[in-house]
Parts: C-alpha cells; sequence; structure tokens
C-alpha cells in the first residue's frame, strides 16, 4: 500500500513538473512577443537580438518537455484523464514553439524597417493594436492552461475571429497605401508580414485554448467550426 501511495506521488509530482515547465516556457513566449511588439513600435532595434537568443531557450524547452511527455507515458501508464493532459501538453509546447517564431520573425521585420529609415507605425497604425490583442490572448490561453479553465479558454477562442478581422483591415489599408505611393511598397510588404505572424500568434494562442478544452474536458473541438459549415 505505501509503495502504490508513492509511486502515485511520484507521478503527481512528476505532473506538476511537467505542468510548471511548460508555464515557464510561456512566460519565455509571452516575454518574447511583447519585446517584438515594443521593438515595432519604439525601434529599439537591439532588442532583436536578445528576442532571437531567447528564441533559442524556447526550443531547448520545447525538447525538454517533449522528453518529459514520452517518460511519463512510458514509465507510468496514465489513466485516460492524466494521458490526456500528458497529449494536451505535448501540443501545447508546439504551438508555443511556432508562437515564439512569428515573434522572432516581427523582431526581424522591425530591423529591415527601421533600418530603411522608415518608421513602422506611419504604414500599419492597426498592426499595434491587433498586435496587442493577440498578446492578450497569449496571456489568457496561458492562464487558462494554469487554473485548467475552459471557460476562459473558450472565451481565447472567441477573440481570434476579432483579431482575423482586424488582420484583414490592415492588408487592405496597406494595400492602399501601395496603390497610392510605390515607394512604400517595400516597407509596407515588411508590415504585412508582421501583421501576418502577429495573426499566426493568436492563432497559437487559439490553438492552445483548444488544448486545454480537450484537456479539461476531453472534446476535441478543433476544426469544429469547418465542421458545422460542412453540413
Amino acid at each position: 500500500m505505501n509503495e502504490t501511495l508513492h509511486v502515485s506521488s511520484q507521478f503527481d509530482d512528476d505532473l506538476s513538473s511537467l505542468r510548471t515547465h511548460v508555464l515557464q516556457m510561456g512566460g519565455l513566449v509571452e516575454t518574447q512577443v511583447s519585446a517584438a511588439i515594443e521593438a515595432y513600435s519604439n525601434g529599439e532595434v537591439t532588442s532583436v537580438k536578445s528576442i532571437v537568443e531567447t528564441d533559442r531557450k524556447i526550443n531547448e524547452l520545447e525538447k525538454a518537455i517533449d522528453d518529459d511527455c514520452a517518460h511519463i507515458i512510458a514509465r507510468r501508464q496514465p489513466a485516460a484523464s492524466d494521458l490526456r493532459l500528458v497529449f494536451g501538453i505535448s501540443k501545447i509546447v508546439t504551438d508555443l514553439e511556432r508562437a515564439g517564431d512569428e515573434a522572432k520573425k516581427i523582431a526581424k521585420g522591425v530591423r529591415r524597417i527601421y533600418e530603411a529609415g522608415h518608421m513602422p507605425v506611419q504604414y500599419g497604425v492597426g498592426v499595434r493594436h491587433i498586435a496587442d490583442a493577440a498578446l492578450n490572448m497569449v496571456r489568457q490561453a496561458l492562464d487558462a492552461f494554469a487554473r485548467l479553465d475552459a471557460p476562459l479558454a473558450t472565451s481565447v477562442i472567441r477573440a481570434d475571429d476579432e483579431v482575423d478581422v482586424e488582420f484583414k483591415a490592415v492588408i487592405r489599408q496597406l494595400i492602399t497605401h501601395m496603390m497610392e505611393d510605390p515607394r512604400t511598397i517595400t516597407t509596407a510588404i515588411d508590415i504585412m508580414s508582421i501583421a501576418r505572424a502577429v495573426e499566426r500568434i493568436g492563432d497559437h494562442a487559439k490553438n492552445i485554448s483548444e488544448h486545454v478544452v480537450y484537456i479539461v474536458e476531453g472534446r476535441d473541438i478543433r476544426h469544429a467550426k469547418s465542421k458545422e459549415s460542412a453540413n
């Protein structure tokens, strides 16, 4: 009996450690996205180097967490609900890593724009707004994971629609700039890439939230909308 309790306690510790590492990775991604957004607004291109360095740490954490997930499944043979948590975490860290990659793309795009002597906010005034919205989605998705809060996760999923709508508005605005003044084309294309990266960060936050719903409720709600549309 004591041996069983010891094994159970050790398993709980393993799961707790796994969740802590995910939140640590999430914190790095959140910091990275925030720094990239600030660089867009204030031209602090010196921060690009630190954003790239943070990306390396995120990649290392992703590998370590994936290894931990594999070891837990192999050693512990978890029950259904715990298995959902491990599988969900494995998917969440993939989305976190990809969100970090998008932050790196933003930072590099910002550096190109400022080194060319331009100010991105002159062209893409709506980018900062959707970037703040996407960052808030990341924060709330991580909070939903930390508390295993399905209703909060669901609200993040709904918020993605607004980011998508605003992204399309920014693209239309940039196309208008390019048509009115061809000299803005190079910068506008860079800002389009930045806006696309921001929109994808929102997508990854949405995905994380969908994984949280799966962990908590056992429901796979990915692509639910497209399935409804097809019927």
